[in-house]
């Protein structure tokens, strides 16, 4: 069997799964991490024999695939935000509302740094299609951030670890950062620490149940994208996220929805410095709902995401 026969079996097998072009995407990423091929180096191999220990570690992949399993569990890697992150069944499947989110949070923690006024950021922008470096934002008046007193240990907690991108990505733009971030789940924080190992970077990745924990520190920076998802909505998730993807991190423990959101506003009173920022991905649906949570601060602010539904809050205390 030739590379090009591989494919087009490939393709024909799960034609009742995906789309012709879905599965040559699919196909693309998984001969490119198996035969080390980008995609022009995969045109220029179609003629080229494909031995009969990778077409069998292919008909395990078809038929993984034919469950709803999703394709990067299988690969058991991804790319998020430039950086590469290891995931499997005990951790959500990155998102790319979580990019839009530390889009937001890297710039504002950026001027907190500076000690410059914040600018308004009402259309997060898309790491994928923009350089860091060549990215510009509206000047708006908006609240004065205060500096640290010590600039070199700025503090910051994020709830629900997952693989660990969120404290990842912000420990990599802010390396002089004291990181903290909690999970429940203890294969999650394997996970997570597995990919700080990979890319040699210190976080204190915390095991509790953040529901019940007094922190008992302050911080600077307080970011999270808990499970937000009601009970209600549960027959409106795809089954291959609710059967492959853990509850855990989708949906909330309770009939109350913002029940993190709510205990995140209390301790955001108690715990979250004096000019300290906010950062918060939420359910589109529960935007008000979630944004009066946080009324007692001195700034508080609904940001849609690149879809155009009310996806984060934005606040400084």
């Amino acid at each position: 069997m030739t590379f090009a026969d591989l494919k087009t079996h490939f393709i024909q097998q799960l034609s009742k799964v995906y789309s012709d072009s879905e599965s040559k995407f699919i196909f693309q990423i998984f001969a490119e991490s198996i035969f080390e091929l980008n995609a022009v180096q995969q045109r220029q191999f179609s003629d080229e024999n494909v031995s009969n220990d990778i077409q069998i570690q292919f008909e395990s992949i078809i038929s993984e695939l034919k469950t709803g399993k999703p394709y990067l569990q299988i690969l058991g890697e991804t790319e998020f935000y430039g950086m590469k992150f290891f995931v499997d069944e005990n951790v959500l499947i990155p998102r790319p509302e979580t990019e839009e989110l530390l889009e937001i949070a890297i710039h504002k923690i950026q001027r907190l740094r500076q000690a410059q006024p914040v600018t308004k950021f009402p259309q997060p922008l898309n790491p994928k299609t923009l350089e860091h470096s060549d990215r510009q934002t509206p000047e708006h008046s908006d609240p004065q951030i205060l500096k640290p007193s010590n600039p070199q240990t700025l503090k910051i907690l994020d709830i629900g670890t997952g693989s660990g991108i969120i404290p990842l990505v912000l420990k990599k733009h802010f390396p002089d950062a004291e990181v903290s971030s909690i999970d429940f789940s203890d294969k999650a924080l394997e996970t997570a620490k597995r990919n700080a190992d990979f890319h040699k970077l210190n976080v204190n990745f915390i095991h509790a149940d953040y529901l019940n924990l007094d922190l008992n520190e302050n911080f600077d920076v307080i970011i999270s994208n808990p499970p937000y998802i009601g009970m209600d909505e549960e027959t409106e998730i795809s089954d291959s996220v609710k059967e492959f993807e853990p509850k855990m991190a989708l949906f909330s423990p309770t009939s109350d929805a913002l029940i993190f959101y709510r205990k995140i506003a209390e301790d955001c009173e108690k715990y979250l410095n004096k000019s300290g920022l906010l950062f918060l991905e939420i359910n589109q649906k529960l935007g008000q709902e979630t944004l009066d949570l946080y009324q007692n601060l001195s700034h508080f602010e609904l940001l849609k995401d690149l879809s155009g539904n009310n996806r984060f809050i934005f606040g400084i205390k």
